[in-house]
């Protein structure tokens, strides 16, 4: 009897592990593209890693915007080539009977276009950036982004407001 409680306690932790890691892949995942979330179904469990996320073909146009198509992975006008060397890495295909499907991992595609992401695994959140080439456009010109603050009287400033006029910014941070 004292062996079978011993045998109980010590298969309890890996069992609960197990339902967990199961309840987690089952759910659904959410991805934070350009600002805007999408609930996207969760890959099967070989494609299940934790640090990358993989989504059909139909969740990646719905996420992002972005279609597979013979030229690359493309969005309106934009288009980047997968890397045949690498198309394992981006593609998976599924022959499953009824529940085929092409899977992308999206996580490989942000790294390919040096998009920072980030991923919360207890809540299955994928957040990712913008594209390097977005994120600065404005070293072409020269020009600072725009942006509003209040100042300590509570009227607001842009930064338009200076333009063509030396601007000294001082910034502080509690962390």
């Amino acid at each position: 009897m004292q062996t079978m409680k011993f045998l109980i306690c010590l298969a309890l932790p890996f069992l609960m592990a197990a339902i967990s890691g199961m309840a987690a892949e089952a759910g659904t995942r959410v991805v934070i593209y350009d600002g805007v979330s999408t609930n996207v179904t969760a890959p099967p469990a070989n494609l299940a890693e934790k640090s990358d996320l993989w989504v059909t073909l139909e969740d990646l146009k719905r996420a992002t915007g972005y279609v597979l198509k013979p030229q690359g992975v493309c969005r309106e006008q934009l288009c980047f080539p997968i890397p045949k060397a690498r198309k394992s890495a981006f593609l998976f295909k599924q022959d499953a009977g009824k529940r085929s499907a092409t899977w992308f991992n999206l996580s490989e595609f942000g790294r390919l276009l040096r998009q920072p992401a980030a991923y919360d695994a207890e809540s299955s959140v994928w957040y990712f950036g913008p594209r390097a080439d977005e994120q600065n456009g404005f070293i072409e010109s020269l020009n600072a982004p725009d942006f509003t603050l209040p100042d300590m009287s509570g009227k607001k400033h842009s930064l338009s407001d200076f333009r063509g006029r030396k601007v000294l910014l001082l910034t502080w941070a509690s962390w």
